[in-house]
């Protein structure tokens, strides 16, 4: 009995379960263009994020060198009590002297003798405050500079990764883009080959034709429903590699917008046809900040031999008495010529300039100096290199891209034309002129033609992304102030 009651009530949870997940609504995917995936990705990639956050940084750490030169302000305020005060020495002179020891015996003169610290009390307090200028430090001139241009830096690091991140949605897009047209043109394929098969069966059946010549067909059209399968799973996956190149959430549907012919508009084989400015790619800006850094290293490296001035003003109140007690009252019983009793807080004060020369450092200084200079050559030659990389990089790109595009207008040709050789096919084995070989061969060849069409067309957009990336065209400039 008991095990018929917990089998229905499983039984009554699970159609429960079943009808309150068919109740909530499906979540529809969001759909974005090209731009908008770039978009996204710039707010919501991690390395986007850390980036921003890497300028934030640096902009604080410019207000914090600020700061150094900016009157420093500091209080203090202390209380002390010796159970036990230090023992006062000096030197025995003598009856009549400082210290009389002549009821002592064995005391002569020019013996060190001790007594009570009778010019300090027991217990003591101070409170004052402390203020400090900088007036000349040629270190931190050269730290200011230094900060704004470490927050340059953070800029150019930014544009840096932003470009690595538009290359790779973009890259991802044009993938699912392809594919997707390439699952449209299987599907089309399909119901072409499928009326084929009916149209041959219909011969079949009225003598017409042999049954090997469906049975022929029915391969090709199964053949087409497999491929059209696998690239409905490479979909599936160049979705993944899209939503995990613009951080979009793995478990939220997407789809994208954007058309082939679209994106064909925007192939032009003399947009580049032009002279390079290094100063265009980020890496290049990132390179000249860098040895704008190491320059501001070296000068603070020599600011080290220049004096530095600094000014300071010192106010404060200041007690002692017998016990700690004794310093937050007067004693008005006592009291000396001026009427101020003797536990009273003096208040005490001093400014002043001091002044700091640099006299010797012997070598540490010298060879620190050195090797911020070498540190500078390597930089300078870090030029040479970068500028014949990005040659070597544009010339590739730009065979890579010219040999895509010559490819793509060749199979562009040979796919109308396979087209128009499997139409002409199918229309006279129609009509009792040609064979079902014929037929088949003609579909193969238009499949192969449209792959490598498709294949190509692929090649010239990732082509296309690589060189405007030589080119530093990849990501617009961002103006900054």
């Amino acid at each position: 009995m008991k095990r018929v009651y917990l089998l229905t009530l499983v039984t009554l949870l699970f159609i429960t379960g079943q009808s309150i997940a068919q109740d909530q609504p499906v979540q529809s995917p969001r759909t974005f263009t090209l731009q908008q995936c770039i978009d996204y990705a710039l707010e919501n990639a991690t390395l986007a994020k850390n980036v921003r956050l890497d300028e934030k940084i640096a902009e604080s750490k410019v207000k914090e060198t600020i700061g150094i030169g900016l009157p420093q302000i500091s209080g203090s305020a202390s209380m002390v009590h010796n159970e036990k005060l230090p023992r006062f020495f000096n030197t025995y002179t003598g009856p009549g002297g400082f210290i009389d020891f002549s009821g002592v015996p064995g005391i002569e003169v020019g013996d060190v003798v001790a007594a009570e610290n009778f010019f300090q009390l027991k217990s003591s307090g101070d409170v004052g405050v402390s203020v400090n200028q900088l007036i000349f430090n040629g270190s931190y001139i050269v730290g200011l500079q230094a900060s704004r241009t470490y927050k340059e830096l953070s800029y150019k690091a930014t544009d840096q990764t932003n470009e690595v991140i538009v290359q790779g949605v973009t890259k991802a897009y044009y993938a699912v883009l392809i594919n997707r047209e390439r699952i449209d043109l299987f599907t089309s394929n399909i119901a072409r080959v499928d009326t084929l098969l009916r149209n041959t069966r219909e011969l079949f059946k009225n003598g017409f034709a042999e049954s090997i010549d469906a049975d022929r067909i029915q391969v090709t059209l199964n053949n087409l429903i497999v491929e059209r399968d696998k690239f409905l799973n490479i979909n599936e996956l160049g979705l993944a590699l899209l939503k995990f190149q613009m951080d979009y959430p793995a478990n939220e549907p997407i789809e994208i917008s954007g058309n082939i012919k679209d994106v064909q508009k925007d192939i032009n084989p003399e947009m580049f046809n032009e002279n390079m400015d290094y100063k265009a790619r980020p890496d290049y800006q990132l390179l000249e900040v860098n040895k704008k850094l190491q320059e501001l290293n070296v000068r603070n490296r020599r600011a080290a031999y220049l004096p530095t001035l600094g000014a300071f003003l010192n106010y404060g109140y200041s007690t002692q008495s017998g016990n700690i007690g004794g310093l937050f009252k007067t004693n008005s019983a006592i009291s000396d010529a001026n009427g101020v009793g003797p536990d009273k807080w003096y208040n005490y004060s001093n400014y002043g300039l001091s002044l700091n020369i640099p006299l010797f450092t012997g070598l540490q200084s010298r060879n620190k100096v050195q090797q911020e200079q070498i540190t500078l050559q390597k930089i300078n030659n870090s030029f040479v290199y970068l500028k014949s990389s990005i040659d070597f990089e544009i010339k590739q790109a730009s065979l890579t891209y010219d040999n895509a595009l010559k490819s793509l207008i060749t199979q562009e040709e040979n796919m109308a034309l396979a087209d128009k050789v499997a139409r002409v096919t199918k229309i006279k084995y129609e009509q009792g002129i040609g064979s079902n070989i014929e037929v088949i061969d003609a579909e193969d060849a238009l499949r192969q033609a449209q792959t490598n069409y498709y294949s190509a067309l692929y090649d010239v957009m990732i082509a296309k992304v690589d060189l405007e990336k030589s080119y530093g065209k990849l990501v617009p400039q961002i103006e900054r102030n």
